[in-house]
């Protein structure tokens, strides 16, 4: 030992015990959240019958345009699965005046970007600009929406690329879990299917996708909304210009869904498979019932949170998964009730045990008081957070229009949450989350998982599951004219697929 390592250990070796921590103290309780408030809100409705709502909020110089159309997925024709999808992406690919670089260049010289979006019932086409330039966001918006041109180049473009993605899709376990669950859900609805097959894909029309348009994309279906800083007057003067010749059209006819409620135990063959995929699930109720509110909270402390009984259960405890979910999810007129995991294949049974001892258990007795709080603290914090910003604050004002909600709904959703009582959660459990209803799909290796399944019911082989494609190569095409590239929208927590 050298000389200064000798004389450092004899110093450490004298140096006093340091004194002993003292107790820490346990933070303050939080408060409970103020009650939401809405910003003020200015609407109107063109002669044509298109809604209108404005929403001056924030102090970012930045405005969002979104024009929402009631057409989705849940409205594409019989044997046209994803059609109302291969449109919307068309829309962006140039219309009657602007190609596809001339768009995507005049919302980039804005500050920002334009896209479309496809829900089961809404088609959303939206873009976020420096807020002097919302007008002219309004008329790019308008343009794109109504006056599509199908160039046939990039027709097939977006036809390729809408091959791929779907063999892409059919290799990930819980797409393919989710599909056979709504299948099983919505047998003879849209809301039943979630991916074409290629054979559908191959065959879309320029015809066809002019027909969905001349249907769905009408002012009566429609409802633009604009949010953040803008000029008001100018604004609604660009709307007007801008949107006053869109033909009123009808209203949407959707057929009612008619869900299917039973045990089922379905396997989705993919040998080898070291994680079975889970959905286990049930049609519950749609947002207009006064139950809905109730379940929610019932739905965030079983297994809608990190905090979660179910991932306290099947993650922290045993180890099973890594990030098992549930969620409340909702279409026009009907909704379900789903737990989604990723699970060992060797505790496939055992995890699936746990998620329903935990149904039983809240079924059987409330929560207590401070679990409870606990769960509503969280329900009205991320509300008051995601409502705060322009695109989480028009995702509710769609949300309440779809389901003829109103405006008071969001005002008094904190207020709602916090008046739920631990007899709410456990009468919740009891009315809607009934074991003996619920449909279970598992995406995994048969020859490891089939007698693990067979304690919970009836085992099935769904029909007709397409086997995956290889991803089709591109099609030849000439060189598209370069445009700037669109920003990523900003990724999302990790939650069931809805």
């Amino acid at each position: 030992m050298t000389f200064l390592a000798a004389a450092l250990a004899l110093a450490v070796a004298q140096a006093p015990a340091a004194p002993a921590a003292a107790p820490r103290e346990a933070p303050p309780p939080p408060r409970p959240p103020p009650d939401f408030r809405l910003p003020r809100t200015h609407g109107f409705t063109l002669d044509n019958g298109l809604a209108v709502t404005l929403v001056e909020m924030g102090v970012l110089p930045k405005a969002t345009v979104a024009l929402v159309f009631r057409a989705g997925t849940g409205d594409d024709p019989p044997g046209k699965t994803g059609l109302s999808s291969f449109l919307a992406a068309l829309l962006t690919e140039g219309t009657t005046t602007r190609s596809a670089a001339e768009i995507a260049g005049a919302a980039a010289r804005w500050g920002g970007a334009i896209e479309t979006n496809v829900t089961p019932d809404e088609t959303i086409v939206t873009g976020t600009v420096l807020s002097e330039f919302a007008p002219e966001l309004v008329a790019l918006v308008a343009d794109v929406a109504a006056n599509p041109a199908f160039p046939q180049r990039e027709v097939e473009r977006v036809r390729q690329d809408t091959l791929r993605s779907v063999a892409i899709a059919r290799t990930q376990p819980q797409v393919l879990a989710q599909e056979r669950f709504l299948a099983t859900l919505y047998p003879d609805h849209p809301y039943g299917k979630l991916l074409p097959t290629p054979e559908i894909v191959r065959g879309y029309t320029v015809d066809e996708a002019r027909a969905f348009h001349a249907a769905s994309y009408r002012a009566r279906r429609a409802h633009l909304y604009v949010a953040g800083r803008f000029d008001r007057a100018a604004t609604e003067a660009r709307i007007r210009a801008a949107l006053a010749s869109l033909p009123p059209g009808g209203p949407r006819e959707l057929a009612p869904p008619q869900p299917s409620s039973r045990r089922a135990v379905e396997l989705v063959d993919r040998a080898g498979a070291v994680q079975s995929s889970l959905y286990l699930g049930l049609p519950v109720l749609e947002p207009r019932h006064p139950d809905y509110l109730k379940l929610a909270v019932a739905n965030t402390l079983l297994g809608g949170y990190f905090s979660s009984r179910i991932t306290a259960n099947i993650r922290e405890a045993k180890g099973y998964t890594y990030s098992p979910a549930s969620a409340v999810s909702v279409r026009a007129g009907t909704g379900y009730w789903a737990e989604v995991a990723d699970v060992t294949t060797a505790v496939t049974g055992a995890a699936i045990g746990e998620v329903l001892r935990e149904v039983e258990r809240l079924r059987a007795e409330p929560p207590r008081e401070e679990e409870l709080r606990a769960v509503q603290a969280y329900l009205a914090g991320t509300f008051v957070l995601q409502t705060s910003d322009r695109d989480g604050l028009i995702a509710r004002l769609r949300f309440v229009e779809l389901h003829g909600l109103g405006e008071r709904w969001l005002e008094d959703y904190v207020r709602n949450v916090r008046a739920v009582t631990p007899d709410d959660v456990r009468r919740m459990a009891q009315t809607w989350l009934d074991p003996a209803r619920m449909t279970l799909v598992v995406v995994g290796d048969p020859a490891q998982v089939k007698e693990q399944l067979r304690p919970f019911g009836e085992l099935a082989t769904p029909p007709g599951v397409p086997a995956p494609e290889t991803a089709p190569p591109a099609a030849p095409a000439a060189p598209k004219e370069a445009a700037p590239t669109k920003p990523a929208p900003p990724g999302k927590p990790a939650r069931p697929r809805t």
